[in-house]
């Protein structure tokens, strides 16, 4: 009984996908992982493609020193590790942010998936684009603009600055989350954002950071 609810709830979660993704998906086998559980590590090779049906995970990488930054994250509907399918060795970590589902698609399954369904392939080289560019941003970050620049673009890059219609609340952001995405250390992010706080810039509450105005490009 449980294993039949189990298959259903499954089926339903793929059904919620966009079409040609949910076909995908089906073609794999589906696995559980539990909150903090890293499905890939960076320089492992990779032969398979993960769709994401519930929960969110980080793409991430860490240097020699175990410094961690944050390319980004991966909700429900969309599918991470399709930069290894050329059978190389994966160019990121991916790890669970809560507990996940996940449809594990092989490479044969993808290139099948491709045969059947040609036009799949301009979505996916899309993807490999959309997610190479956002790459190269993050390099040009690292390398151009220094902590505060770094931190002022990642908290307005989202939803735009605070402007006079109003404030802008991010919620479930950490100062440890912003230090991983800026390559910084969570003590002096803590540091700018009180001294923004100081200013009138920024409201600091529990994994809520409230902009009130537009931040000062330089500080």
């Amino acid at each position: 009984m449980n294993g039949s609810r189990t298959v259903m709830e499954q089926d339903k979660l793929i059904a919620q996908l966009e079409p040609a993704i949910a076909r995908l998906a089906e073609r794999g086998i589906v696995r559980s992982y539990r909150k903090n559980t890293i499905i890939l590590n960076e320089g492992e090779v990779g032969d398979s493609l993960f769709v994401l049906l519930q929960g969110q995970v980080k793409v991430y990488a860490t240097d020699e020193n175990g410094r961690e930054i944050t390319y980004g994250t991966i909700h429900a509907g969309d599918y991470f590790g399709e930069m290894s399918l050329d059978g190389g060795p994966r160019s990121a970590s991916v790890m669970t942010l809560e507990p996940s589902l996940c449809s594990l698609v092989s490479r044969a399954a993808v290139a099948q998936h491709l045969a059947d369904e040609p036009s799949f392939a301009f979505t996916l080289v899309t993807q490999v684009i959309r997610r190479a560019r956002s790459a190269t941003e993050t390099a040009r970050q690292m390398a151009l603009l220094d902590v505060y620049g770094r931190v002022i673009h990642t908290l307005e890059g989202q939803h735009g600055p605070a402007t006079n219609l109003g404030p802008v609340q991010l919620t479930q952001i950490t100062h440890q989350q912003i230090a991983s995405r800026v390559g910084a250390s969570r003590e002096m992010v803590s540091r700018l954002l009180k001294d923004l706080e100081k200013g009138g810039y920024v409201e600091l509450g529990i994994k809520r950071i409230t902009l009130k105005k537009k931040l000062p490009a330089r500080w």
